[in-house]
C-alpha cells in the first residue's frame, strides 16, 4: 500500500470519526417523554403536532404535520379525537407512527398497530417503544457494542417492533450522517 493511499485512508477514517462524534450528540439530546409525561388534558391538533415534534427532536426525519395526523385519523389508523382533542393514548400512538412511517407503508403500519393492540396495552407498548428506541439509537450510533434485551419477555411482536425501530434508526443515522457531510 502506498504512503499516499495510507494517508487518504487515515483522512477518511478521521473525517468519519469527526462526523460520528457530531451526530452522536443527537442521541444525547433525545429524550422521549415517559407515558405519564404525555399530556392527558387533551391537546388540539396543532398542540399535538408540536408536542410530538418537540419530543422527537433532534431527528428531523421523525416528524408529523397537522395534515399527516388528520390523514391517519381519516384512514382509521388512529381514533378520531374527542371534541377535537387528542388523548395521551393517541399521542403515544402518533409517536410510534412518527418512528414507523419512514419504513412502513400505511397498510403495514395498520397491521403493526393492530398487532400491538392485540399484544400490549398502549402504555406498555409505548414504554417499550421508548426504551427500545434509545437502545437502538445507542447501538446504531456506536455508543454501545450490542443491543440490550428490553423487558422480561421476548415475543414475536416485540421482535417486529424492534425491527421497525431498528430500521427507522438506521434511516435516522444515515440522514444525520449525510446532513453533516453537506
Amino acid at each position: 500500500m502506498s504512503i499516499k493511499y495510507k494517508s487518504q485512508v487515515k483522512g477518511v477514517i478521521k473525517e468519519n470519526l469527526s462526523i460520528l462524534n457530531q451526530i452522536q450528540s443527537d442521541v444525547d439530546n433525545c429524550s422521549h417523554p415517559a407515558f405519564s409525561e404525555i399530556p392527558d388534558i387533551g391537546l388540539y391538533l396543532e398542540q399535538t403536532c408540536q408536542f410530538i415534534n418537540q419530543s422527537l427532536s433532534p431527528f428531523s426525519s421523525l416528524y408529523l404535520t397537522n395534515s399527516m395526523i388528520s390523514n391517519y385519523v381519516k384512514k382509521g389508523i388512529i381514533e378520531k379525537p374527542i371534541k377535537k382533542r387528542y388523548s395521551r393514548q393517541q399521542i403515544a400512538r402518533l409517536i410510534f407512527i412518527a418512528f414507523a412511517k419512514p419504513v412502513l407503508s400505511l397498510d403495514n403500519l395498520k397491521v403493526a398497530i393492530k398487532m400491538q393492540d392485540e399484544s400490549y396495552s398502549i402504555d406498555i407498548a409505548y414504554q417499550y417503544l421508548r426504551e427500545e428506541s434509545i437502545n437502538c439509537l445507542e447501538y446504531v450510533y456506536k455508543l454501545k457494542k450490542q443491543l440490550d434485551n428490553i423487558g422480561t419477555t421476548q415475543t414475536p411482536e416485540k421482535e417486529i417492533l424492534r425491527n421497525i425501530i431498528l430500521a427507522a434508526v438506521h434511516e435516522i443515522y444515515l440522514n444525520s450522517y449525510f446532513s453533516v457531510m453537506k
